[in-house]
């Protein structure tokens, strides 16, 4: 039999393997709440451009609550013959209210309803990105201010580089989730177009008011072209790519926490609640949490790659190949909005090891370049020159086994005969970060006036 929905054309129902292959509604009810609310402005919209009657559209958008209030209970009941949510509810509404449900497709098409469907869901989880994201900032900047002068190494290549503190590191954190906001918002603002209305590709031709529908449902206007609308899914695209950017953003600092709480480093303690044990070894505490952050990036950025390869050869308009926007979107900014709250309890959790971080803070010369800098301000020294005799007292520390500071003056002015002993003052890992005073730098005070600055443009949790 074929679907009565839209089988008037057909003599046959589907092929068993075309239901398979061709129903969404196991993925797609998650738009039911979206979906009502574009059937309830756009019937709404009939109703008073006096397409439908008072007590049609009285009658439908009864029954419509009624679907609304079964699907938030439960008791509504997913049929996969109806292929979508689309068809599930206007199924339903049928039951309800009888054969009026019928004129609530007037003038829209399920291309357009389902490119509003999806706006707005892209929509709402995109607030909700925006909410969690800044909560981890917060988390972040609470820690930094905490740890403003907490000292730890800075690390290029993955080697000692510099001496920063732990509150400064953290910020860099902030400063990338702040950009990662920005793109959700800017991704907002340039989905908030409403398609309904488009229909299936060209308009249509009975007097519906767009900019109603649009205003009703919170978009900033109707869409512009009907066949872009129909056709458009860079508003989901743009989306996972803001998620995807977010995600490499969190999967990097899990991947130092990891590092970070092995017995090799020992620099961060996360607690029994964002950790796990081992089934054979009874010692271990494994930072699955930030493991499995690290990991849910893939997904993400898989996501954003298949939705990219889906569109990239579809001729305008509408194509069946688009409903494969949905399973990978409902995937990734979910995993996206779990790895933000894992993320942030684990950074309210975690305790730095302080000691450790500054004995670590001064090994492998890690002062290095405040000697080079301070042969620069205090012996007139062109940079490259004070490179080079750095490099050869870092070579004699070393060859002794010992750092910069412990190496006698004598045997520093060997090497650079109007050396003094106020070179000493540059040497320790606390001048050294206290000397970072340029903006931007890890300077103590400098990182507790930038957490300050943070925790009061993001305010209260």
């Amino acid at each position: 039999m074929s679907n009565r929905m839209w089988g008037g054309r057909f003599a046959s129902g589907p092929a068993e393997i075309m239901e398979e292959i061709n129903a969404s509604i196991g993925f797609d009810k998650r738009l039911a709440p979206q979906d009502i609310r574009g059937s309830l402005a756009h019937v709404a919209m009939l109703g008073a451009a006096g397409i439908l009657p008072p007590e049609d559209v009285a009658a439908i958008q009864a029954g419509l609550k009624t679907v609304e209030g079964e699907i938030a209970d439960g008791s509504f009941v997913f049929d996969r013959a109806l292929e979508d949510i689309h068809m599930a509810v206007e199924s339903r509404l049928t039951t309800i209210v009888g054969p009026t449900a019928g004129r609530l497709h007037t003038a829209r098409s399920r291309n357009d309803q389902v490119a509003t469907d999806m706006r707005l869901w892209v929509r709402d989880t995109l607030d909700a990105l925006d909410a969690q994201a800044a909560d981890l900032q917060r988390a972040l900047a609470e820690t930094a201010l905490k740890h403003a002068g907490t000292v730890m190494p800075g690390f290029t290549h993955l080697q000692s580089a510099q001496p920063v503190t732990f509150g400064h590191h953290c910020l860099a954190y902030v400063e990338m989730l702040g950009r990662d906001r920005g793109r959700f918002r800017d991704a907002r603002v340039r989905l908030n177009e409403c398609p309904l209305g488009a229909a299936a590709l060209a308009g249509t031709s009975f007097p519906i008011d767009r900019h109603a529908t649009a205003a009703a449902l919170g978009f900033d206007r109707p869409t512009a072209n009907s066949l872009d609308s129909v056709a458009d899914r860079d508003f989901a695209l743009e989306a996972l790519a803001a998620a995807s950017i977010c995600a490499i953003h969190l999967s990097r600092f899990a991947e130092e926490l990891v590092v970070w709480t092995s017995a090799q480093f020992n620099f961060v303690r996360l607690s029994d609640g964002y950790t796990t044990g081992s089934s054979i070894m009874p010692q271990k505490r494994n930072p699955d949490a930030a493991e499995l952050v690290r990991a849910k990036s893939g997904r993400i950025i898989g996501a954003l790659t298949g939705l990219m390869i889906v569109m990239k050869g579809l001729p305008l308009a509408y194509s069946k190949d688009m409903q494969e926007d949905k399973e990978g979107t409902f995937d990734a900014l979910p995993a996206l909005s779990l790895c933000l709250a894992a993320m942030a309890g684990m950074v309210r959790d975690l305790e730095p090891v302080a000691e450790v971080m500054k004995r670590a803070a001064g090994s492998g010369y890690a002062t290095a370049t405040d000697l080079a800098d301070w042969l620069v301000r205090e012996l007139n020294m062109p940079f490259r020159e004070a490179h080079h005799v750095t490099g050869r007292l870092v070579g004699l520390a070393s060859a002794q086994g010992i750092g910069l500071e412990a190496l006698p003056l004598a045997a520093m002015r060997e090497v650079e005969p109007r050396l003094t002993d106020a070179v000493y003052a540059v040497l320790g890992v606390e001048n050294s970060v206290a000397s970072r005073t340029s903006y931007g730098g890890t300077a103590p005070a400098n990182v507790r006036a930038q957490a300050e600055r943070w925790l009061a443009a993001l305010g209260p949790a």
